[in-house]
Order: C-alpha cells, then sequence, then structure tokens
C-alpha cells in the first residue's frame, strides 16, 4: 500500500460526549474461568467506579447476565445487587464475586461450534437519584491458550481445549481514509468467514480496529491476532527511509497501548498480542507490554516459553484484576513459533506460484508462516469505476529468449501494486495458459481463472501437511483499503475476486482434495 499522508494525524473517530450522573462506571473487565472439563464457570469482574461528586455516595451496583434464546427472547441467568459507598472525588476499584454458571454455552471459532454470546449489563444506582451510569458488553465462555509446538515448531492454538488449525489472513485496514461504518465492518468479518477463515491478523502498519471489528469477528468466530504499532515506518526501512528511532514518545505509545487493551479485552474473538510487524519494539516498550500483559497463574498452561518466566505472575487475586492476563504475548510476528521463531526474514513468498509448488515439502520450512501472498487482480468493472481510462490497458507481455515472459504493467497498475502473474525464470506466465488475452475484460475473466487455482492450492497444499509439519498460515493479505491489484479476496468495492472461491473451497471443514505433488486423494478434516 502506498503511504496515505498525514495518516498519524487530526481527529480520525467518532468523538462524542456522554452524561451520567455523580458515579461512573470506568473499564470493566470480564473474565471467565473453568474447572471440572468446562462443566464449572466462573464469571469475573472488576470495574473502577468514579464519584466526581463532594459527598460521600451510597451506590447500588447491579449486573446482569442474559442469554439469547430466539428471536428477542432471553433468558436471564445472573442478576445480582451490591451496597457500595464511595467516598467523594474518589475512584473505587470494585471486584464483583464470581458469578457460577453450570455447563454455560461456549463460544467457538468459525468451523468448529457455534459463538455464543452473553450480554452483560452493569449498572450503578446512586441513592435517592436514580441511575448513575450504565455500561453493556457482549461476552464468551471460551478459553484461549497458545503455546509453542514441540512436534513442528509453530505457535499452536487452543480453544477450549481443541487445537485450531489456523487458516486466515492478514488484515490491513477498513479504509485509507479511515472511513469506518458498522456495515462495512459486517461485510467485511462475514467475507472472511464464508470463506472459512478462522484468524485474522490485524498487522502493525495499521490499527487497532474500531469496537465493531471485534464485535463482528466475535459474532462470525474470527480470532484475532491484534499487533501494537511498531512496523516498517517506525524502523529506518523502506523509501524514503523512515525514523530508526520510533516511536519518538514511548510514554505516549504505552499509554495508547494500555488504553487498547482495556477497549479490546473483554472480545472473545480477541486470541494474541504481538509486539509489532517482522521486529520487536524498543527495548522498554518491549519490556513494560511484557509486564502489563503477564499471565495471570489460571492461565498459564503451556502458553509461555522459558525466555518469558520472569513476566510470570504469582499473584493469586481475581484474574479480571489484571490488564489483560489471559492471552499470550508475543513480542514480534516472526517469533516464538512463527516463521522461524528467531526473528529473521523467513515469512513469505509474495508472488505467483506453480499450483503444485505448495504441495512440496521443500515450499516452506517452519510451522506458522505468518504472511504467505500472490496475485489478486479484481474484475474489470472495478478496475474501470477506480481507474482513468489511461489505466485500462493491460500488461504488456514480453517473451524472453528462455521462454518465459516478463509482464510490464502500465505505471497505473504499477503504482497500485501489481503484482504479475509470471515469473520469469521460476514461473511461466499462466495467464497465457488459457491464450493471449484480447482486452481488459479478457486479461481480468483469466485472472481470476488463476486467482481461484491459486489460493486454493496454496490453503490446499498447507492443510496437507496440518498437524506433521504445519499449525497454520495466513494469508497476504485477504483485502485490500485501496484500489490494490495484489493479494485480496474482494476489491475496495467489495467485489469477490475468484480467490474469494477458491479459499472457500480449500479451508471447508471436511474436504476432499487431490495432492497436486503426489496426485494421491486427500480427505482431510479441521474440525
Amino acid at each position: 500500500m502506498c503511504p496515505i499522508r498525514d495518516r498519524n494525524t487530526g481527529i480520525w473517530d467518532e468523538v462524542s460526549i456522554c452524561i451520567t450522573g455523580a458515579v461512573n462506571i470506568t473499564d470493566p473487565h470480564l473474565v471467565s474461568t473453568f474447572h471440572d472439563d468446562f462443566k464449572r464457570s466462573y464469571l469475573h469482574c472488576t470495574l473502577q467506579l468514579e464519584n466526581k461528586s463532594s459527598w460521600l455516595a451510597d451506590c447500588s451496583l447491579k449486573i446482569q447476565v442474559s442469554a439469547e434464546l430466539e428471536g428477542d427472547i432471553c433468558l436471564v441467568e445472573h442478576l445480582q445487587s451490591y451496597a457500595i459507598s464511595i467516598p467523594p472525588r474518589s475512584v473505587l476499584e470494585y471486584t464483583i464475586p464470581p458469578l457460577f454458571f453450570y455447563k454455560p454455552n461456549l463460544w467457538w471459532p468459525n468451523g468448529m461450534g457455534k459463538q455464543s454470546l452473553y450480554n452483560v449489563e452493569i449498572s450503578v444506582d446512586v441513592n435517592g437519584l436514580g441511575e448513575s451510569d450504565a455500561w453493556s458488553h457482549y461476552f464468551g465462555f471460551r478459553k484461549v491458550e497458545s503455546s509453542i509446538d514441540d512436534s513442528t515448531g509453530g505457535r499452536i492454538f487452543k480453544v477450549n481445549g481443541e487445537p485450531i488449525f489456523i487458516r486466515g489472513g492478514n488484515w490491513i485496514l477498513s479504509d485509507g481514509l479511515l472511513r469506518l461504518t458498522k456495515k462495512r465492518y459486517m461485510t467485511d468479518i462475514k467475507f472472511h468467514a464464508d470463506m472459512n477463515f478462522n484468524m485474522l491478523r490485524c498487522w502493525g502498519g495499521g490499527l487497532a480496529e474500531r469496537p465493531d471489528f471485534y464485535h463482528f469477528c466475535d459474532v462470525y468466530g474470527l480470532m484475532v491476532w491484534q499487533e501494537f504499532w511498531i512496523t516498517g515506518d517506525v524502523d529506518g526501512r523502506g523509501l524514503p527511509i523512515s525514523n530508526p528511532d520510533g516511536p519518538l514518545d514511548h510514554a505516549l505509545f504505552l499509554l495508547c497501548a494500555r488504553d487498547t487493551v482495556k477497549l479490546l479485552r473483554n472480545h472473545a474473538s480477541l486470541a494474541l498480542w504481538v509486539g509489532g510487524n517482522e521486529q520487536v519494539p524498543p527495548i522498554d516498550i518491549n519490556r513494560a507490554l511484557k509486564n502489563d500483559l503477564k499471565l495471570h497463574p489460571m492461565f498459564l498452561s503451556n502458553q509461555t516459553t522459558k525466555n518469558q518466566g520472569k513476566y510470570l505472575s504469582q499473584d493469586p487475586s481475581d484474574p479480571s484484576r489484571y490488564l489483560d492476563g489471559t492471552r499470550a504475548y508475543v513480542q514480534g510476528s516472526m517469533w516464538d513459533g512463527f516463521a522461524d521463531g528467531k526473528g529473521d526474514f523467513t515469512d513469505g513468498p509474495y508472488e505467483i506460484q506453480h499450483p503444485e509448488s505448495f504441495f512440496k515439502n521443500s515450499f516452506y520450512k517452519y510451522g506458522f508462516n505468518p504472511e504467505v501472498g500472490s496475485v489478486g487482480v479484481p474484475v474489470a468493472a472495478t478496475i474501470r469505476a477506480t481507474m482513468p481510462p489511461e489505466g485500462w490497458s493491460i500488461p504488456i507481455f514480453k517473451k524472453g529468449i528462455d521462454g518465459y515472459i516478463e509482464e510490464v504493467p502500465n505505471p497505473i497498475w504499477d503504482y497500485h501494486k501489481y503484482i504479475p502473474y509470471s515469473k520469469p525464470g521460476k514461473v511461466h506466465d499462466q495467464i497465457e495458459l488459457y491464450g493471449h488475452p484480447k482486452d481488459l475484460d479478457d486479461f481480468c475473466e483469466k485472472a481470476q481463472l488463476i486467482n481461484y487455482v491459486q489460493y486454493r492450492a496454496l490453503l490446499e497444499g498447507w492443510t496437507s501437511f496440518m498437524w506433521t509439519k504445519f499449525t497454520g498460515v495466513l494469508i497476504w493479505k485477504t483485502q485490500n483499503p485501496w484500489t490494490g491489484l495484489r493479494g485480496q479476496f474482494y476489491d475496495h468495492l467489495q467485489d469477490q475476486t475468484a480467490g474469494f472461491y477458491g479459499c472457500r473451497c480449500a479451508a471447508e471443514p471436511i474436504h476432499v482434495q487431490l495432492n497436486l505433488a503426489s496426485y494421491n486423494i486427500e480427505v482431510l478434516s479441521a474440525t
């Protein structure tokens, strides 16, 4: 994606003003714990109550937990009330006694079960003055574990005790100009669920999306790998060269990071925190994030590595009193079970492949690839709708003496990051397999055939090595926040490419496929 000017300045999200009474509710933290093989569960909650008045506030704090049965019919599972007194001009941290649930409906990732959600409503009444403030959030009972798999070296995720083979994608941004809407988020996330994906990585070069994004990930079962904002534009890489000393204000960065954790931590879909994209944060920031996101003893399990041992808490207090404490923190996208696990540039590749290559043992050597990408030309109508006429010309096909074709795109396609359908010296032009393209419509139609075959083969190849060599793969990338011409399963106008259908076929929970390297028939179950 080309850099967007002024993308780090100004007010870009909604600004709203809320009116409360004397006492307001701040940052409730919801945590579920399990016992007896998920038969018994407890809902924990800690929140802050701020009394802005000059007098002692005698309050009644209420919590209601309900489950939607059908339509508008809800079953109230808990309704509790607690008497609290808050001194004037003070903030009180209050931990609600754990609420017991017997065999709660569990939240599962897409393809593994239902995405059961409970509505948690909290209110505070000031005696004699009525309701002062209220808060609500959908919450899923589930347990996420993450550790390094001994046999593959890849990071493995378990939800409610079941291993999840990760097939998902890298999420860049809903819209490059930050026109973020609930309707677009719903369509975006539903597309990924329709492709049978189960994880999205919120790339560190983007942002923490708005709460609606995570809500729809909750609803449709997309696990979220959430990255903090450490990437190529703060480490001296790129053209023009970026500032190697960034982020410039470390205190501000950590303030934003902690605030983001509070914003997102109650979402069932959120599965992992990662320090940065293809690198780790500066030493002081990384140390602070490790400490802030240390796991509560009840969530240790096998989620940690030996190097993280000094960041493990021995605190036996309620888990909801932690900033998070329920999800693993990994310092970078190529560390600790991702790529080679050491931070070397061992993700990728990002170019056209022979479909059979994805099935070969030599194609990728590590257990979990956080980024692998390829082509992504949209339909011709999208190019005409988003580019001037000089951008409607198709690439020039230059045939070399070795028989390979080099595609030379027009300057507009080049600016929009076009990935060719050929790789001279390695891959013969895949468009030409269906005949030389006559015009834009013909080129884009043939490109859809390649998109389908390319991405179906990619996911089938990875799934062919499920658990024996690989624990997961994330495609770079699934969508474009602008009118890009690479790595996308639907374009900026939300029209699917054929790659969408290739992924949907390959990632279905139970799938029969032809191994293009061995010509064996394989029957695979990811349930």
